[in-house]
């Protein structure tokens, strides 16, 4: 009998108690329908059937060998589908490498031992990797990095060549530039031009034709300088390089720039959110220089795989696409032979063509290039274009014409030369600010510094890049020279010279840090040719880049401020807050290398290696570099931010002036603002001009 639940009723109802009987509607039935059996059969039929299917259908259809040819098929697809890039990093001998800790690492080494011993061989990307003499591997399979305790590097031993110990494949050699060998082939060097020949080390070969000589190959012998002292702060530098580069890797790998303290990418650079490995492609020219060819195959392996703008529908800014990206390419190209760079520059400059369409040709600043449209930045001077950005595309356009025989890119820049050298000037100087559509200048304000800095670099630097053929650019360089000397360059009463800003005819007594290129620009001035004002510009070279040191001495952190002051007392400080910061800039470090090259005064290298020790003890965090918020604060604050170009241009300028004169000697190679170093025609091989090229 089912159970009943008892409710009784008080007193006070009218009523006597009762017993109510309640049934479970839970426990009232006690057997299924015959609708619901049925389902339960179906459903019950069906998984019987599909587990006695798969039983008997399964092994013929995965079968082991089956099974390996999916393997095989993922194989050549590439180690990306198991091993989401960026590359582990790599540790220090004789220390645990928390980075090898790393659960990618862990299952790389899981699926090495589950397949075969090639499934994640390393492809052939023809970058240049370390290959032994003849090109054949190291035992083991692959060459391996040991670094001391002092961070020296110690490379694989490669075949000596000429000045410096430049490294060369097996086969005939062929001479370069200053004494350096040169290896003969590459697999993406282009053929040589036809009846064009080159005389062959090892033996008179007049008569044969020889391809062009596919790159440098530099080792860690390369450019040692003979004073072991010297060697062990050279390897110092490379030892940071390998810091920056790795922590990238680890934490920001195909984003613009690293962001050490936060452990992530920085996606409020001038680039924007999109993944266009800013700091790859600025870097890899350094790493190929300091002999890291198993970072710079990693890097060159994702320029080919992934660096694309064709998704990125945003404005960018048409001078940092030019000097970081195109810039960077045209020296990968230049160092290695290696089309795919060449092809990828001609495919940025093209993105960036849409720019120039304006009634002037003075191209605007940003392009949206998905789109193609563009503009100039709103503060601006009413919509001008800046005199520093339309002004730095010169070096890049026209090489790339050069190499490639397409006219267009240097008709690009011969445009806006020819509207700067026939615009009238105020006083013989340049303004900043130029209106694109109706060829007048816009606000009053010159600078060497911040808006105009490049631009006058670019003047000399042409010059050089052409062979000193282009005396267009020289006489506008002088003619410019002679009136910022004239209306902004002074001293103080204590003997440093600094050049001024100047705004409606006044000076303003302040000079940028990106002024500070200008000690090395002078220099070169001085040196390059032999004319009335040789004197005066090493004089003034010398003297601003005194004046530069000055400003990083007189620092707690001995790094030195944005911008510093002249007025009030004040000698080469910064008074206001937003001028105290420090974000890795290289400028100072620049005039530091051409002048330790021009003059090879001591001070020079040792000025350098007091902003070497500055960087590691201010600067250096375990997961990278940082920028100061105030460099005369004792415990400064960090910006969290590892710029580009620190290892574009800081860490290069510092390596090379650790270097001996060989390594990139100036007569055979000219920089561009970002520090990418583009080769002198005529003088030096490695510029392969396109067959019926021509140039000034």
């Amino acid at each position: 009998m089912l159970p009943t639940y008892q409710r009784v009723s008080g007193g006070g109802s009218g009523t006597a108690g009762t017993s109510v009987s309640v049934t479970n509607p839970l426990l009232g039935r006690r057997s299924f329908r015959s609708r619901e059996k049925c389902l339960i059969l179906l459903v019950l039929s069906t998984f019987g059937f599909v587990c006695f299917g798969g039983f008997f259908f399964l092994p013929d259809n995965f079968s082991a060998d089956r099974v390996l040819k999916a393997y095989k098929q993922f194989q050549r697809a590439g180690p990306e589908i198991f091993i989401p890039a960026p590359p582990p990093a790599h540790g220090r001998t004789g220390e645990e490498d928390i980075h090898r800790q790393d659960d990618r690492v862990k299952l790389a080494e899981k699926i090495r031992k589950e397949l075969p011993d090639d499934f994640l061989e390393k492809p052939d990307t023809g970058g240049g990797g370390e290959a032994g003499v003849g090109g054949e591997e190291t035992e083991g399979g692959e060459q391996q990095q040991a670094r001391d305790g002092a961070g020296a590097i110690d490379e694989p031993a490669l075949q000596p060549g000429g000045a410096g110990g430049v490294g060369v494949v097996a086969g005939p050699a062929i001479e370069g530039p200053a004494g350096v060998v040169q290896p003969p082939h590459q697999q993406h060097a282009p053929e040589q031009e036809e009846g064009q020949l080159q005389e062959v080390a090892g033996g008179d070969r007049r008569g044969e034709k020889a391809r062009a000589p596919a790159g440098l190959h530099f080792n860690a012998s390369v450019g040692e300088d003979p004073d072991r002292a010297v060697r062990e702060k050279r390897n110092k530098v490379k030892e940071m390089m390998v810091h920056a580069w790795s922590n990238y890797k680890l934490y920001a790998w195909g984003k613009n720039e690293l962001r050490p303290l936060s452990k992530r990418g920085h996606s409020n650079s001038i680039f924007g959110s999109f993944d266009l490995g800013a700091t790859i492609v600025d870097g890899l020219d350094t790493l190929y220089l300091m002999g890291l060819h198993k970072e710079f195959d990693e890097g060159r392996e994702w320029v080919e795989r992934k660096f694309t703008l064709d998704n990125v529908d945003a404005e960018l800014s048409v001078f940092e696409t030019n000097i970081r990206f195109i810039g960077g390419f045209l020296t990968c190209y230049a160092f290695t032979g290696d089309r795919m760079f060449l092809e990828k520059a001609r495919y940025v400059a093209d993105k960036l063509l849409p720019a120039f369409q304006t009634p002037t040709g003075i191209p605007y600043a940003l392009v949206n290039v998905h789109n193609g449209v563009s503009k100039n930045y709103g503060w601006a001077s009413g919509g001008s274009s800046i005199l520093s950005e339309f002004g730095t595309l010169h070096m890049e356009f026209a090489y790339l014409s050069d190499i490639t025989g397409d006219s267009v890119y240097r008709e690009r820049v011969q445009t806006i030369r020819a509207v700067l050298k026939d615009i009238e000037k105020p006083k013989g100087l340049y303004p900043n600010y130029l209106n694109p559509k109706t060829g007048k200048w816009g606000q009053q304000h010159m600078s060497l510094g911040a808006l105009g800095d490049s631009f006058y670099e670019y003047l000399l630097k042409a010059w050089i890049q052409s062979g000193q053929e282009d005396w267009e650019a020289r006489e506008m360089y002088d003619d410019a020279m002679q009136a910022i000397i004239k209306h902004m360059v002074r001293n103080t009463p204590s003997g440093l010279t600094y050049v001024s800003d100047m705004k409606f005819d006044r000076l303003e007594h302040k000079m940028d840090h990106l002024a500070c290129f200008a000690g090395g620009l002078f220099g070169l001035g001085g040196t390059s040719l032999n004319n009335q004002y040789s004197q005066q510009y090493m004089e003034i070279g010398e003297g601003l880049t005194n004046t530069c040191h000055e400003s990083y001495i007189r620092t707690y952190t001995r790094l030195g401020p944005e911008s510093f002051r002249f007025n009030d007392g004040v000698e080469a400080k910064a008074l206001k807050a937003q001028e105290k910061y420090y974000i890795l800039r290289p400028e100072t470090f620049e005039s530091y290398f051409i002048m330790w090259r021009l003059t090879h005064d001591q001070k020079y290298r040792d000025w350098g290696w007091d902003a070497v020790q500055a960087l590691e003890k201010h600067c250096r965090t375990p997961t990278g570099y940082t920028g100061l918020k105030n460099v005369y604060l004792t415990e400064p604050v960090k910006d969290d931010v590892q710029q580009s170009f620190f290892l574009a241009e800081t860490l290069k300028y510092l390596y090379l002036l650790f270097s001996d004169d060989s390594l990139l000697p100036l007569d055979d190679w000219v920089f561009n603002t970002e520090a990418h170093p583009l080769p002198v025609k005529d003088r030096n091989p490695l510029y392969r001009p396109a067959a019926g090229s021509s140039s000034p």
